[in-house]
């Protein structure tokens, strides 16, 4: 179990801040630290809702989408928090935190169906 966690949580990891990294780029974010931002505050928040999320299904039988709704909400707190405090360029950046995570969860998911 602990091989196929870990792997789940690398390939996330790597997924997520491809994603984001591309979404920022998309959307005009060109400022070097705040694309590092945005990669660090990934690596800070997906492995904690990862493996939390792996750990709430494989434990228990509480339904996925009332699993999901809150992991998902504190990493967009946390990652709009850090944006708003850290980013150089990053307007709204409780905004950005939604919009970002949304594609990236939303791509995420698509990619699940075809797993």
């Amino acid at each position: 179990m602990s091989t196929v966690v870990f792997a789940a949580l690398a390939a996330s990891l790597a997924l997520t801040i491809a994603i984001e990294s591309g979404f920022s780029v998309l959307i005009g974010i060109r400022n070097k630290k705040d694309l590092l931002l945005v990669i660090m505050v990934n690596v800070l928040t997906n492995p904690i809702v990862v493996l939390l999320y792996w750990i709430a299904v494989y434990y228990t039988n509480w339904n996925t989408v009332l699993v999901i709704i809150p992991l998902e909400l504190f990493a967009v707190l946390t990652e709009g928090f850090y944006y708003k405090k850290y980013a150089q360029k990053i307007k709204r950046p409780f905004i950005f935190s939604i919009a970002a995570n949304a594609v990236s969860y939303s791509i995420g998911f698509i990619i699940q169906q075809f797993i």
